[in-house]
């Protein structure tokens, strides 16, 4: 049945469907207000980076970059606190403002989270847009995402968004067209309906986003009664998440030097080592501070993250704060209610074609003191490129060693002439080794999934028992 929208709300989801792209000429600042160490106002602003502050911009920068904004400058500032009602100090505005003046330019990207408030006063100092960091986030999202479920929970989060920020004081800039309506010009951003508009609108979503989450549940039944380990890749954008399943599967999935370069999830078929069937999914990249709004809008997005068996967590190595990054992903997982145990997750340390040879060796090193640590070798970090394929087949083994860690082997025997049991077993089960006899019988060792293992037996009741894990 055809949904029928009033004025208002058609206004509404208008202002929320991407019409183009932002145009290149938009002259934007990049800032970085960053609170000093030991600063006051912890808890009402961004935190004391624990990665550099060098690296925090290059990132808001990248994401500028993401959406084509012509990002003629960026700069760090270093906050003793946060002011109430601009964040800046009256200096720092009235100094930015004529570097604003000067450089002719149009659109202000604060790298923090503004009070409506506070994007108000910053907007009417400076004669310019200002946007924050979550505005940001939601407008990449807004032009990344492409299936219906996604545009939906993109619009949610951006109303949900905008409901504080319905008074704007900029109407003199030019009009440009394009993303969830933080970049637009007049006509394009002002939300034209009240609070209450905008919640019925927000109830409309939800209603289809309820939908959407029940047949992605049939899917799962579905899939459920062919059941395939899932195997899920989560990581900081930009990890080389896309590239790496791409490598593991032979998929084209969209992958790029560029955060948020895919927000959609990919699941594919793939084969392990011994003949296993997983499902390997590709999940949208994390960041810091990520919008809370876009946490719970994207948590059905991660749903295969949720419920996978194994996690490969992505993480690029050769970026100068993977450490911090790889905190960031682990605070999300958490928020996510994503278990993170040390037996679910296999770390990834990606793009090792772009480490020198003596950072190479620190983390072979690194990998090899973790195997010592543990009983089990499939607990250590794996060393790979998916660019060179470098390290890919110890990953697809750990990965294999992983899943088979409660899964019973067994020693059978099988005469020459039984192809049919043969074959039964290919199709079921993963064949850890296989010689024959100079009269033809087959011994094999095979491994098997817990819900087949009473039907394997029934099959095959003479079979031995060697233990689990293979």
């Amino acid at each position: 049945m055809t949904e029928t929208l009033t004025s208002g709300e058609a206004r509404l989801q208008a202002q929320a469907a991407p019409e183009g792209e932002i145009a290149a000429a938009t002259h934007t600042l990049v800032i970085g207000p960053y609170l000093a160490r030991g600063a006051s106002g912890a808890g009402h602003g961004p935190a004391a980076p624990t990665r550099s502050v060098e690296a925090r911009l290059d990132e808001a920068t990248g994401l500028a970059a993401a959406i084509e904004l012509d990002v003629l400058e960026s700069l760090a500032i270093s906050l003793p606190r946060i002011r109430p009602s601009t964040f800046l100090g009256k200096g720092r505005v009235e100094e930015i403002a004529g570097l604003i003046r000067a450089r002719e330019i149009g659109l202000v990207v604060m790298d923090c989270a503004l009070s409506p408030v506070q994007q108000r006063n910053l907007e009417k100092a400076w004669g310019a847009k200002v946007i924050d960091r979550t505005g940001l986030i939601l407008e990449i999202f807004g032009r990344r995402a492409s299936t219906r479920e996604g545009t939906l929970q993109v619009e949610h989060a951006h109303l949900a968004y905008q409901k504080s920020r319905l008074v704007r004081s900029w109407t003199h800039l030019e009009r440009q067209r394009g993303g969830f309506g933080f970049l637009g010009g007049p006509g394009e951003t002002q939300i034209e309906a009240d609070r209450r508009m905008i919640q019925e609108r927000m109830t409309r979503i939800e209603r289809d986003l309820d939908a959407v989450v029940r047949t992605r549940g049939l899917h799962r039944q579905s899939r459920a009664r062919v059941p395939y380990p899932i195997v899920a890749l989560v990581g900081y954008t930009n990890a080389g998440k896309s590239s790496l399943f791409n490598a593991l599967t032979q998929a084209e999935v969209t992958a790029k030097d560029m955060l948020f370069a895919t927000l959609d999830p990919t699941a594919r078929a793939t084969k392990l080592p011994h003949g296993e069937t997983v499902i390997l999914s590709d999940t949208v990249g994390f960041i810091s501070d990520l919008p809370t709004p876009l946490i719970a809008a994207f948590r059905a997005t991660l749903e295969d993250a949720i419920e996978a068996d194994v996690l490969l967590h992505v993480r690029d190595v050769s970026h100068v704060d993977s450490e911090a990054q790889a905190e960031d992903v682990g605070e999300v997982l958490r928020e996510l209610g994503i278990e993170t145990s040390a037996d679910r997750i296999i770390e990834v340390w990606n793009k090792a074609d772009l480490l020198d040879d003596d950072e190479r060796t620190r983390l072979l090193n690194l990998s090899g003191q973790a195997k010592a640590r543990n009983d089990r070798d499939s607990a250590a970090p794996v060393l790979v490129s998916a660019l060179t394929g470098e390290g890919l087949a110890a990953l697809s083994a750990r990965i294999e060693a992983r899943i088979g860690r409660n899964r019973a082997s067994f020693a059978v025997a099988l005469p020459p002439e039984d192809g049919a049991a043969l074959n039964w077993l290919y199709e079921n089960a993963e064949i850890l080794d296989r010689r024959s006899e100079a009269d033809g019988t087959l011994h094999l060792a095979v491994r098997i999934a817990p819900e087949k293992e009473p039907r394997f037996l029934n099959r095959f009741a003479a079979a031995r028992r060697l233990g689990r894990g293979g």
